[in-house]
């Protein structure tokens, strides 16, 4: 089992409030996590719809039968819970008495604002990062694999062909949990748009072509990629807020939390495929990106990622709100420096007058330095310590 970085994160949650949370995609590696964090505690998963119409019917009752404790798998499939759970952590304060997890930000969330607010220690929870693979001795392929495969955990745990795992998991999870959400009745358009989004990985966002391209309305569509986001599929990355004298962008770039699951959404058969592929820069946009949110989820904290583009086309792929600096970080996926890579972080330099060189981190294999700039191969991004908190 590869230990996850957000286990001890889990713990000292626990130690401080009655109800824990664990929130994220399908697959992420919830359930296991948090078996093994608390090995004691009975576990029910209220999928299995026997057991959901067993808390629908009596919720006080359920939860009378399990007075130590309790892990709750998809909590938010019976809303009526929180109610009752809020009543018993007023009643004891006893920390780490009930832990839930759940896929869908929408259920889990709502829940925890309207009746857990102040009771609940919230955990995010994303597939592997490269420094989870590292600590366990696991061998990284090389970039192109790496991002054709893509970091879920099934992926690392048993012999599967990336494939075949993410067309049987589109298909089980996606369309069939984000089609009963949105009470999508046409399944064509849904897969446009998912494939859509794709494409436009590491791109400023642009609702009205995306509805355009998949004959949709924009209400459609920003609808569709608000429960992309809610179900940790897709994440919005803002720009920075901070004016320098300039006119900046202020739409959003999107982008997916997995590099794989775009992959496979894009129709890429093969790393090989992928090398040549028009979208792997963005594809390695991804893969950065969400190893920096990784860092911030999995200690508890929320993000503090940006980006920064003013309207004359200077631009910095990631701006990190380290609350006392501003530290850039550009992605460039190619393996050859050349000065063209560091005009981004030349330029805010200049703009920002910011005496950090910052970092680029790169598809090359080898760290070094150059001038004020870190420059750290993929291979060995520290993004704990990128991202500071």
């Amino acid at each position: 089992m590869i230990i996850r970085e957000a286990q001890r994160t889990l713990r000292a949650l626990a130690a401080g409030f009655p109800i824990v949370s664990v929130t994220g995609p399908r697959q992420s590696g919830k359930t296991v996590l948090v078996k093994a964090t608390f090995p004691k505690k009975p576990y029910v998963s209220l999928e299995d719809p026997d057991t959901r119409e067993l808390v629908d019917a009596d919720p006080r009752g359920f939860l009378h039968r399990y007075r130590s404790g309790l892990v709750i798998d998809e909590a938010q499939r019976s809303p009526r819970l929180f109610s009752y759970l809020q009543t018993i952590a007023d009643e004891s304060r006893q920390p780490g008495r009930f832990v839930l997890t759940g896929s869908q930000q929408f259920g889990m969330l709502s829940g925890i604002s309207q009746s857990l607010a102040g009771r609940v220690g919230i955990l995010q929870l994303l597939p592997f990062s490269i420094a989870e693979l590292r600590a366990a001795s696991v061998t990284l392929p090389d970039l192109d694999r790496l991002l054709f495969r893509g970091l879920y955990p099934a992926l690392y745990d048993r012999k599967l062909i990336p494939q075949h795992w993410y067309a049987s998991y589109v298909m089980t999870y996606v369309e069939r949990d984000l089609r009963q959400m949105l009470n999508v009745r046409e399944l064509a358009p849904f897969q446009r748009f998912l494939r859509m989004c794709a494409a436009r990985v590491g791109q400023l966002l642009n609702l009205s072509s995306l509805a355009i391209d998949c004959g949709i309305t924009h209400n459609t569509a920003r609808s569709w990629l608000s429960v992309l986001e809610a179900s940790y599929l897709v994440f919005l990355l803002q720009p920075h807020f901070r004016n320098f004298g300039k006119r900046l962008v202020k739409t959003p770039k999107l982008y997916f939390h997995d590099p794989g699951l775009a992959a496979w959404l894009l129709n890429i058969q093969d790393p090989d495929h992928l090398s040549l592929h028009p979208q792997r820069g963005g594809l390695f946009e991804c893969l950065i990106a969400g190893e920096l949110l990784k860092a911030r989820y999995h200690r508890g904290l929320p993000s503090n990622l940006y980006f920064w583009r003013n309207n004359t086309g200077d631009e910095v792929d990631l701006i990190v709100d380290r609350g006392d600096e501003l530290f850039p970080v550009e992605i460039k996926s190619g393996q050859t420096l050349n000065a063209d890579l560091f005009t981004g972080l030349d330029r805010w330099r200049g703009i920002a007058g910011s005496a950090s060189g910052g970092c680029l981190v790169y598809g090359g294999n080898e760290s070094l330095r150059r001038r004020e700039t870190r420059i750290v191969s993929w291979r060995d991004i520290d993004a704990g310590r990128l991202v500071g908190g």
